[in-house]
């Protein structure tokens, strides 16, 4: 049996630790005893990226801000389903983890963020969000586990009315909002809808394979 090898520690600001761990080729990032995301299960994320893009097929060189890196997932299916003339803008609070893209996963990383369409801004994504106007073609969040905030309570204003409407200003007319969770939630929604969205729920699996949870996707375009 392989062991499960604790191989690095993030701090993460008004958060409790996340630890990267590896067993054979398979790497975890985990907080507490909660398993964030794992190098076994990319489906979902991948999905948030291909099932945003697909919404965009009226423009012509998108700009999209992705919040935040995690395992690159997201990242690496925006760039093989967009054009070379495309910028991607990804806001990752948490140094540690794209040093842990560029060391022990950078197998997995597969040169994604040394490409040039490639913008990475090391700053709370809410905070990106908040100094934009008319910037951004999608924004696709996947910083917690949805809007109930387990990596940190400050994810919450990510998914308060206010945040919502910062979305909203920071998209370009025809923008897309996606928000990846890790379960249903009906009173965001009803939340989403009263700030100004339409908004459709999409069920993915979190494996590429179809198989493994159901996840959610919310699609949030402005009325």
């Amino acid at each position: 049996m392989k062991v499960r090898e604790l191989i690095g520690t993030a701090k993460v600001p008004g958060g409790e630790p996340l630890r990267l761990f590896r067993r054979g080729d398979d790497f975890m990032i985990v907080l507490e005893r909660n398993e964030l995301m794992s190098s076994r299960m990319s489906g979902s994320e991948e999905a948030l990226a291909l099932m945003t893009i697909e919404r965009l097929g009226h423009v012509a060189a998108p700009h999209l801000l992705i919040g935040g890196y995690g395992m690159g997932f997201t990242l690496r299916a925006a760039m093989g389903a967009l054009p070379a003339n495309a910028r991607l803008t990804v806001a990752e609070l948490v140094p540690e983890i794209i040093e842990w893209a560029r060391g022990p996963m950078v197998d997995l990383t597969a040169g994604c963020l040394d490409d040039r369409r490639v913008e990475i801004v090391y700053k709370d994504v809410v905070d990106v969000i908040q100094e934009a106007r008319a910037t951004y073609d999608a924004i696709l969040l996947d910083v917690d586990n949805g809007p109930d905030g387990l990596v940190r309570p400050a994810n919450g204003r990510l998914y308060s009315m206010r945040g919502l409407a910062a979305a909203r200003a920071a998209l370009r007319p025809g923008g897309v909002l996606a928000i990846w969770s890790a379960a249903p939630d009906v009173a965001f929604v009803r939340k989403m809808r009263d700030n100004g969205f339409a908004v459709k729920e999409v069920a993915v699996r979190a494996r590429s394979n179809g198989k493994g949870p159901r996840h959610v996707i919310w699609f949030a375009e402005p009325t």
